[in-house]
């Protein structure tokens, strides 16, 4: 498999999901500011990946898998053992996916315009939206120490990465302990770690 990835995008997300399911894979950065969007080797990304974005993932077989929350299923649907995901049909497996569309559209996009906002009154309104989002997250957080409970999964790789711009936005979770608690947490687990490194990110 080979991870299409940006240093520090919600592609970070799966690469930490690979190097906990102990998969062998490769990776390619994607120069996102480039026009075209280009990768490490030249390749013009969109030739690729017609969506433009990562993380796309390569599969063995040669097709292309895209969108964050599907990717990160797929990865650990490879590695049952990992426990990375719960089994499908399950209830809980109901509650990753529940969680992975509660990033994916309410933190996550929420956090665009933090990036990318012509002025700072669009930035503010911004991270005021994201405010009772975080407060849901701390309640759960309070809870247990990983979104499904006692166990680091994928939904924890995806939240994680989210969580983590938050410092690149010039913006603070200090309102939010669990929060901070809960980076913390993951930062310290050895598949968190080589991502970061591997993405030049290394905390």
């Amino acid at each position: 498999m080979k991870l299409y990835y940006s240093s520090g995008a919600c592609s970070l997300a799966s690469h930490i999901a690979l190097f906990a399911s102990g998969l062998p894979f490769s990776v390619e950065k994607v120069d996102l500011r480039a026009t075209p969007h280009t990768t490490a080797a030249g390749a013009d990304f969109s030739a690729i990946n017609p969506k433009g974005y990562v993380p796309a993932l390569q599969l063995d077989n040669g097709e292309l898998l895209t969108e964050g929350a599907a990717i990160l299923q797929y990865i650990a649907d490879q590695v049952p053992d990992k426990r990375l995901a719960p089994a499908n049909g399950t209830l809980e497996r109901y509650r990753l996916q529940e969680w992975l569309n509660f990033i994916a559209t309410e933190v996550h996009k929420n956090f665009s315009p933090l990036f990318f906002g012509k002025t700072e009154e669009v930035k503010d309104d911004a991270w005021a939206r994201l405010q009772p989002r975080f407060a849901l997250l701390q309640r759960q957080l309070d809870k247990a120490p990983y979104l499904l409970g006692g166990e680091f999964g994928v939904a924890d790789a995806y939240l994680f990465t989210c969580l983590s711009w938050a410092q690149y936005v010039q913006r603070s979770l200090a309102d939010y302990p669990a929060l901070l608690d809960f980076l913390k947490r993951v930062a310290a687990l050895p598949a968190a770690q080589q991502a970061l490194k591997a993405e030049g990110l290394s905390q």
